[in-house]
């Protein structure tokens, strides 16, 4: 009798063991998606390695910009946090888009816009990048470039208006990804056309 009470003491310590470990294991599961959730949307694309996770196509490429592009503007950024983006931005640059930025002044530049955003209560509420069936692609002089429309909602006390941009993007030879080349209000591309178009040649300051 005594041995038998034993085995089920035993059996029930095992199981309670068991509990208690897979409880546990659930905790830190838990804990984990808890910490995942508590970081800010800055800290996440900060927190990207563009080195070994870029983007691996133009509409995912506009995506993390328009991420980017949403804590510039859509927050309350420091200045240290604006220099920290800003070089994730010129990370999706082309590099002819770069050569005519210089970085210094790229980064003034880049300041000074989130700096009146800040003081006259203008915020980018959206940035929403066109469906993957809405992106053009062609080529011109052995490159490949890729153009899409996206949608800047932007918020200034309390009144809300919409910019439609066209960006163009150009694959690179070397690393086969794509970068931004230029970019402009949608009213000054001609979208029928192929090439590029002026306006995107035209408007080539990267802040």
């Amino acid at each position: 009798m005594k041995s038998k009470q034993v085995r089920i003491v035993i059996i029930i310590s095992v199981l309670v063991l068991a509990l208690v470990g897979f409880y546990a294991y659930l905790s830190g599961k838990s804990r984990d998606r808890t910490t995942e959730q508590k970081m800010t949307a800055l800290e996440l694309v900060l927190s990207r390695d563009l080195v070994n996770d870029y983007p691996p196509t133009p509409k995912e490429v506009m995506k993390y910009y328009g991420d980017i592009q949403k804590c510039l503007y859509g927050g309350e950024a420091t200045e240290d946090q604006v220099d920290d983006l800003g070089m994730k931005l010129r990370d999706l640059y082309d590099a002819e888009l770069l050569a005519q930025n210089e970085l210094g002044t790229n980064l003034i530049l880049l300041r000074q816009e989130v700096k009146d955003y800040q003081e006259n209560s203008r915020r980018l509420t959206n940035f929403i990048t066109a469906a993957s069936t809405n992106v053009d692609y062609y080529s011109v002089d052995g490159y490949s470039f890729a153009r899409m429309v996206c949608v800047m909602n932007i918020n200034e006390n309390g009144v809300s208006t919409s910019q439609r941009m066209v960006y163009l993007l150009r694959k690179e030879e070397s690393s086969k990804r794509w970068k931004i080349y230029g970019w402009d209000l949608e009213s000054n591309v001609d979208l029928d056309g192929d090439g590029i178009p002026e306006g995107e040649q035209a408007n080539r300051s990267a802040q």
